[in-house]
C-alpha cells in the first residue's frame, strides 16, 4: 500500500451530497469531496503505519496533497506530518511555514501547531524563529506561535510563552485572541498559579490599550477581559481543589 494508493481511495469516497454542508461549515473557503472524518481518520489507520517504517518524509506526496483542490487533501498532508513528526528535521521548519502560510485557516494550521511544536521539542534553536513569528504580519504564524506548546505542560518554555503572548496584547483579529485563551486555559492545567498572575497582568494592559484605541476597540476589550475572567475562575478552582488534595 502506498500514499498513492491512499490518495485514489479518497478520491473514490468522495460524496457530493456531504460535500455541501461540509464547504458552508468552512465559510465556502474550500471545496470538499464530502469525506466526513471517521472515514478519514480509518484511511490514515490503514496507510499510515506502512509509510512511518520508511522513516523519511515524503515532500512530494504532501506537496500534491496541498496542490489540490480539495479540502480533504490539506487534512491528509497536515495528518500525515503529524503521524510522522518524530522524523522531521531542523531544515523542514521553512517547509512547514509555506503549509501555514497557503490555504490558511484553523482547520490546517491548529494541525500543523502541533507538528511545529514537536519540531522545537527536538530543536529548541527554533524557539528564535518561533518568537519572531509571533510578530509576523501573518495572523495564522502568529497563531502557531502561541499555540505550538499545547499540551507541553511541565516542558512548556514559559519564559518564550510569556513573550508570545505579550507579543500579541493589542491584536484584535479573533483567531489570534482564541489562541490566547486557548494557551492559557491549557497551561491553567499545570500551573494555575502563573496563569492566574498572567491573567491579572494583561487585565491592566488591555484596560491600558482603550485609552490609546478608538472607542470601538472598547467592545473588543470587554469580550477578551469577560474570556480571561473565565479563564481565571477555571485556575483559582484549581487550586482550590490542589490545596484540597494536599490537606
Amino acid at each position: 500500500m502506498s500514499l498513492t494508493d491512499l490518495l485514489e481511495e479518497l478520491e473514490a469516497a468522495k460524496n457530493p451530497e456531504k460535500a455541501d454542508p461540509m464547504e458552508a461549515y468552512m465559510r465556502h473557503q474550500f471545496s470538499f469531496l464530502g469525506i466526513a472524518a471517521p472515514e478519514r481518520n480509518a484511511l490514515y489507520k490503514k496507510y499510515f503505519p506502512s509509510a512511518k517504517k520508511i522513516k523519511v518524509i515524503d515532500w512530494d506526496f504532501v506537496d500534491t496533497c496541498w496542490e489540490k483542490d480539495a479540502r480533504e487533501y490539506q487534512y491528509v498532508a497536515a495528518n500525515y506530518l503529524k503521524a510522522m513528526q518524530s522524523y522531521l528535521t531542523e531544515s523542514d521548519l521553512p517547509k512547514l511555514e509555506r503549509l501555514v502560510v497557503t490555504k490558511s485557516w484553523w482547520d490546517t494550521v491548529d494541525i500543523l501547531d502541533r507538528v511545529v511544536g514537536s519540531l522545537v521539542v527536538d530543536y529548541p534553536e527554533l524557539e528564535e524563529v518561533i518568537f519572531k513569528w509571533s510578530l509576523s504580519d501573518n495572523i495564522w504564524l502568529r497563531r502557531v506561535a502561541i499555540d505550538h506548546q499545547l499540551l507541553r505542560k511541565e516542558k512548556t518554555n514559559v519564559q518564550l510563552m510569556e513573550k508570545i503572548l505579550l507579543n500579541n496584547l493589542d491584536q484584535t483579529e479573533f483567531f489570534i485572541n482564541k489562541a490566547i485563551g486557548w494557551a492559557l486555559r491549557d497551561y491553567s492545567k499545570t500551573n494555575p498559579e502563573w496563569v492566574a498572575r498572567f491573567i491579572e497582568k494583561i487585565g491592566k494592559e488591555w484596560l491600558n490599550l482603550v485609552s490609546r484605541k478608538p472607542a470601538s476597540t472598547f467592545s473588543i476589550v470587554e469580550k477578551r477581559i469577560h474570556y480571561l475572567k473565565k479563564v481565571a475562575r477555571l485556575c483559582y478552582n484549581r487550586l482550590y481543589l490542589k490545596n484540597f488534595k494536599e490537606k
